[in-house]
């Protein structure tokens, strides 16, 4: 993998210029332009190459859901991940739901930051498509699954603890409880048992690192 070359959509200056400092240390992480309000957005896109968008959930002018939207339909190669100061299932769902490769809190250690983005881009499960983006291929995911439920579910049946798919995903320990629930009753099942037998079946394990 080369370099990535990221595009920052955050308002806050101080979050910005803590995010610059890191990325100035690091050679294989690239920011290659900012935006402070969600307006700005697509016409720096236009403007410069790029991998991947570190998108805050609350920007003035376009919010981070509605870039996100865009990006996805403009720039569907380009991977996002948001930035948020809350840890709100509704916004994660909503989030994953519109194309999301990742949720960040805002409260993570800038020096993580790189580490994250390499990982949202290496995995493999962010290549799987995404309920909601294309109807025909997300039914053609397991029990109708989403890509982060799959995600999840690959994880758990390598015997990773939530808290481990939590720093695996980049998710918090809630958000990882929140799609099991999810996974749960989709499927029908009560038990982590019944998942992992479900993951052994579908040959979900392929889906995570051991």
């Amino acid at each position: 993998m080369g370099t990535i070359r990221v595009i920052l959509a955050e308002d806050h200056a101080l979050m910005r210029d803590a995010i610059k400092l890191v990325f100035d240390g690091v050679e294989d992480v690239q920011l290659v332009g900012e935006v402070a309000n969600g307006h700005d957005l697509l016409p720096l896109m236009r403007q410069v190459e790029a991998d991947f968008v570190l998108l805050d959930v609350q920007l003035p002018g376009a919010d981070g859901l509605e870039c996100l939207a865009a990006l996805a339909k403009h720039y569907p190669q380009v991977k996002v991940a948001m930035l948020s100061a809350v840890d709100d299932q509704q916004v994660i769902e909503s989030a994953f739901r519109r194309g999301a490769s990742g949720y960040i809190l805002k409260s993570v250690n800038p020096y993580d930051l790189p580490g994250a983005i390499r990982q949202i881009v290496e995995k493999t499960v962010i290549h799987l498509p995404v309920a909601g983006n294309n109807s025909a291929a997300a039914a053609t995911l397991p029990g109708g699954l989403s890509a982060k439920e799959i995600a999840v579910l690959a994880e758990l049946a390598h015997g990773h603890t939530n808290k481990q798919i939590a720093a695996s995903l980049w998710l918090s320990e809630q958000t990882v409880k929140f799609h099991l629930r999810n996974v749960y009753r989709k499927l029908g099942i009560n038990s982590r048992t019944e998942a992992l037998r479900y993951a052994y079946e579908h040959d979900l394990t392929a889906l995570a690192p051991a």
